[in-house]
């Protein structure tokens, strides 16, 4: 049963992350194309974006410690 809350946990986990990372593409299209803004704007989106893609290898890890080690990245 505990593996079974595991997965559901994951599953709706990666949905999240992904979720988030797409929902900060229209504010980041919207901001003003002067000064530092599109810089910053990057940032975010590229922040937003690596939590989801660093989660889901975690995902696939097999040993316990390799999850662990690649959730630390995506912190």
């Amino acid at each position: 049963m505990g593996e079974l809350k595991n997965y559901a946990f994951a599953e709706q986990f990666k949905g999240r992350t992904k979720f988030f990372a797409l929902r900060l593409i229209k504010p980041f299209q919207a901001l003003p194309k002067i000064t530092e803004a599109p810089i910053l704007g990057k940032q975010l989106l590229r922040s937003a974006t690596s939590v989801a893609a660093n989660y889901r290898p975690a995902c696939r890890a097999r040993l316990n410690n390799n999850f662990i080690s690649k959730v630390g990245i995506a912190l």
